[in-house]
């Protein structure tokens, strides 16, 4: 799986990073970063939770 992010879209509001911290991260520059593209099978669950809640629909997951 891979997972990106629209930043025209994306408001760095750290919802994902509380769901999954281990992908996502919102650094003092107040802007998202993706910390690993393609996270391991076992993160799916937390992955595809983060990009559900995300308030702007800014993230997205390809397989």
């Amino acid at each position: 799986m891979k997972v990106s992010v629209d930043y025209d879209l994306c408001e760095s509001n750290a919802i994902c990073m509380g769901i999954a911290p281990e992908v996502f991260e919102v650094r003092d520059d107040d802007l998202l970063y993706i910390l690993d593209e393609n996270p391991p099978e076992e993160l799916r669950a937390r992955v595809e939770e983060a990009i559900k809640r995300c308030p702007k629909q800014a993230l997205s997951l390809e397989d």
